[in-house]
């Protein structure tokens, strides 16, 4: 049975180690130059190379991505950055510009290049150019059918692959090519730096009338007209694994480590069950109530089974009905438990509890010290260490969760 890869982002070390621990196959990273998220933490060349052990170590894999539209100056030490991501062992680049793919075929022959989903690749002949330009793989753009991909899937040499989005933020421009954001903030989205005016709150003046703002929705706060749902295929594993797609990938650089963990954690699980026994495979509820979890918008399928109600009028905020409030520093020393606090808990608050392997369960964390050993009635300093009684085991690296309270 094949095995498609789950490949999950790493906005710094951090989160790739999570990605890694929560049984990503693969990750995608910026480095220092040339990718399109210029304000998450991306890597120093020191910390790419300590990722890359870290997965290796594991038999996991690393992408980096070089992925913007480069103006002149942006290719200015070009060949030294391509001989520095070879030298630290990548396992492949992710391009979009036809500039610095021919110079990565000419300077580092041997690396592996991936097309980037910003080249907008929606046709198998356009796929076959670019294999027979040195691409591997393809990373679809999210604007295809299954349809669509299962056909480009059938036109294609076998020695190419497909990558394609399975969860996340979606772009209301063409797979990510906008100008909002350079026209109205200077910020350029196609060079890394995104503003997301798609998601700001908009009226409708109409030319004659300036002043005069009428609503679009019957709602007088305005509305958000370009504010896409998010991308949620957990439910479609058997259509995934029959489209053709070797590459489940999942957007989120910017997002936390919690959002990395939940989603890896639900996709791999979902993954592993089908390859285990496709003939019985059963989608389990639990997979979306840890999707539910994270920090999210309304959950959609893309444009895979036709476009449908794609955007969300109402308001451009996030659904965030759970916090991370801590992860567990240190195992079990006298029945209490070290922990790292990330948003405010309170002693004798119920927390889920999630770790990379097994069920999400239900604790009560209580008797809660600060570090000299003193009694606290609250733990609300940001990155504070505390230590605390547990109903149930806890483990190192266990994530706790609070849902929010009304």
């Amino acid at each position: 049975m094949f095995k498609p890869e789950l490949l999950a982002p790493a906005g710094n070390l951090s989160k790739l180690k999570t990605a890694v621990d929560y049984g990503a196959d693969a990750v995608y990273l910026g480095g220092s130059r040339l990718n399109l998220r210029a304000f998450s933490d991306n890597f120093t060349y020191e910390e790419l190379e300590e990722g890359i052990r870290y997965a290796h170590d594991r038999g996991r894999k690393v992408y980096v991505t070089l992925n913007v539209f480069p103006h002149n100056s942006d290719m200015n030490g070009l060949e030294d950055y391509l001989r520095e991501l070879h030298a630290a062992n990548v396992d492949a680049a992710i391009v979009s510009d036809p500039g610095i793919i021919m110079t990565a075929r000419q300077v580092v022959p041997e690396l592996e290049l991936h097309l980037s989903t910003q080249a907008n690749n929606v046709n198998w002949r356009s796929a076959i150019f670019w294999h027979s330009m040195g691409i591997k793989r393809i990373v679809l753009a999210r604007e295809l059918s299954m349809k669509e991909i299962r056909e480009i899937r059938d036109n294609i040499p076998e020695t190419l692959d497909l990558e394609a989005f399975v969860h996340g933020s979606m772009c209301m421009a063409y797979s990510g090519r906008c100008l909002l954001s350079n026209y109205m903030t200077g910020r350029d989205a196609n060079r890394g730096a995104c503003a997301q005016p798609c998601r700001y709150k908009y009226h409708l003046v109409e030319e004659t009338r300036p002043g005069e703002y009428m609503e679009i929705m019957e709602d007088d706060k305005g509305t958000y007209i370009m504010n896409s749902k998010d991308l949620c295929m957990i439910e479609h594993i058997p259509e995934l694994m029959e489209s053709g797609i070797m590459s489940f990938k999942i957007e989120g650089r910017m997002k936390s480590e919690f959002y990395v963990a939940a989603i890896v954690k639900a996709y791999r699980e979902a993954i592993d069950s089908y390859v285990a026994d496709p003939a019985n495979y059963t989608y389990d509820p639990a997979w979306m109530e840890m999707l539910s979890m994270i920090s999210h918008r309304q959950y959609y399928t893309g444009f895979y089974f036709g476009r449908g109600n794609s955007q969300v009028y109402e308001s451009s905020s996030y659904v965030r009905d759970y916090d991370i409030v801590g992860v567990v520093a240190e195992d079990a020393k006298n029945g209490r438990y070290v922990i790292g606090q990330k948003n405010r808990v309170y002693p004798g608050d119920t927390v889920k509890v999630l770790r990379a392997k097994g069920p999400v369960i239900d604790t009560i964390i209580d008797n809660f010290e600060d570090e000299e050993g003193n009694m606290i009635n609250v733990a609300n300093k940001a990155a504070m260490v505390f230590s605390a009684t547990s109903t149930s085991p806890l483990m190192y690296g266990d994530m706790l969760v609070l849902e929010k309270k009304d």
